[in-house]
């Protein structure tokens, strides 16, 4: 799971060595955050949930965590990449990462290589403190859930100690994009394809996205059916009302031209934590 998420790991072989893999494709599904489910079911709160939490009741939940993951249909594939272990994961700008100065953000809006100022305070040394943060990072990298002009992902590198930092990262701070004079971000920002606001937390309960019935039966073995559907079910009702129905359009003539289907971007969130 981890490994999804992260895009890249480091795997240990029985004779000792190291074999080191990297992002190459997905099977198109969108991604859905484990994490997201955890706290939708009244595991954890929005506030305590992270990466090691989620491994931690995953470890202790053996049969909930494969339920759990089957939420999420997007699945990466992985290729194997010419590293030492002692070489930093490569980044979507096709150059080395290095941590604490690579960041991850929207492609469709910032170009690789540009430099950005990051300040605030992050829970660096424990989950509750507050380590001052200010510094000059580069946009080396990308995912499909880092979406806006003001959101980042930072590399904190490869091993335990840098897991347990980026899987407590979930902070607000100053995003300032260093841009030259010469040109005027006022104009510019003008044409900044920014995406729509996100709904409130009272709308999304009231309007929550759900997965159709024959979708989620598709997604379960026969032994689990039954009991992961009731569990759902009893969840569902007591974290978010029922939306009142809504009665459908009327049908367009049978001569109308058909509507063009959207177009469905297939990106692969490959981000440092969930």
């Amino acid at each position: 799971l981890f490994a999804q998420i992260q895009g890249s790991a480091r795997v240990r072989l029985p004779d000792g060595s190291t074999l080191r893999i990297n992002y190459d494709s997905y099977n198109g599904y969108p991604y859905t955050a484990v994490g997201r489910v955890l706290v939708e079911r009244g595991i954890f709160t929005r506030d305590e949930i992270s990466m090691q939490k989620i491994r931690e009741w995953m470890e202790a939940n053996p049969d909930g965590a494969r339920e759990v993951r089957r939420q999420n249909r997007s699945y990466v594939f992985f290729r194997e990449v010419q590293l030492s272990d002692k070489e930093e994961a490569i980044g979507a700008q096709g150059v080395p990462l290095t941590p604490g100065r690579s960041i991850a953000v929207d492609k469709s809006l910032h170009v690789y290589g540009t430099p950005f100022f990051i300040a605030g305070e992050l829970p660096i040394e424990s989950e509750k403190s507050k380590t001052p943060f200010r510094r000059l990072m580069i946009a080396q990298d990308t995912g499909s859930a880092i979406v806006g002009p003001a959101r980042a992902d930072l590399y904190f590198g490869a091993g335990t100690d840098a897991g347990k930092i980026a899987g407590r990262l979930k902070s607000s701070m100053r995003f300032v994009m260093l841009v030259p004079k010469a040109l005027d971000p006022v104009a510019r920002g003008k044409k900044l394809p920014v995406p729509d606001a996100r709904p409130s937390e009272q709308i999304a309960k009231l309007l929550a996205q759900t997965t159709p019935a024959r979708d989620a039966a598709k997604d379960q073995p026969k032994e689990q059916k039954t009991a992961s559907s009731g569990s759902a079910s009893t969840v569902g009702e007591a974290t978010a009302p029922a939306a009142t129905a809504v009665p459908l359009p009327v049908e367009r003539p049978k001569d109308a031209p058909a509507a063009e289907e959207p177009h469905q971007s297939r990106e692969h969130r490959r981000t440092r934590h969930p």
